[in-house]
C-alpha cells in the first residue's frame, strides 16, 4: 500500500508475511515534512501494537528521545533491508538504500523474529483502534 493513499489519521497493521508475524496493529504513517520531522518526539512510549511509518526516509535520530525503539528499514518493495534493535537516546541510525522506515516499541523485532530480507505488507488498521501512544 502506497502512503500517498492514505488519510491524514489512518492507521495500517503491519504483518512479517515472510515469519507470519504482525509488526504493529495501528501504526501511523509519517508522510508529509511535518510528520517525519516531528516523529515520536515529544511522546512518552509506544504501546504494544503502536509504531510510526516513516516515509520516504533513510536516516533517523533518537535526539531527545524518552524511550528506546526498534527500527526496521525498508526498501520500495517492502523487504527489510536492516534492523536495529532496542536503539536509545542520542544515536542516529542510518541505511541509504532504504525508503522507509518503521519505528516500533523495543522488543517488537526479537518477538516478531524479523529479520533482513523479509517482506512486510501494510492493511489498514481494524476500525475502532485509537492511538496507541502513551
Amino acid at each position: 500500500m502506497d502512503s500517498q493513499q492514505q488519510t491524514p489519521d489512518a492507521r495500517l497493521r503491519v504483518t512479517n508475511l515472510t515469519r507470519g508475524t504482525t509488526l504493529a496493529t495501528s501504526l501511523e504513517v509519517a508522510d508529509s515534512g511535518a510528520k517525519r520531522n516531528k516523529g515520536l518526539l515529544g511522546r512518552k512510549g509506544l504501546d504494544a501494537g503502536g509504531g510510526l511509518w516513516i516515509v520516504p526516509c533513510e536516516s533517523v535520530h533518537t535526539f531527545f528521545m524518552r524511550f528506546p525503539l526498534d527500527l526496521v528499514y525498508l526498501d520500495r518493495k517492502n523487504m527489510v533491508r536492516k534492523i536495529r534493535e532496542n536503539v536509545p537516546a542520542w544515536r542516529l541510525s542510518v541505511c541509504l538504500s532504504a525508503h522507509s522506515i518503521l519505528e516500533l516499541p523495543a522488543g517488537t523485532i526479537r518477538a516478531t523474529q524479523t529479520q533482513r530480507g523479509d517482506m512486510v505488507e501494510f492493511a489498514p488498521a481494524a476500525e475502532g483502534r485509537e492511538g496507541l501512544f502513551g
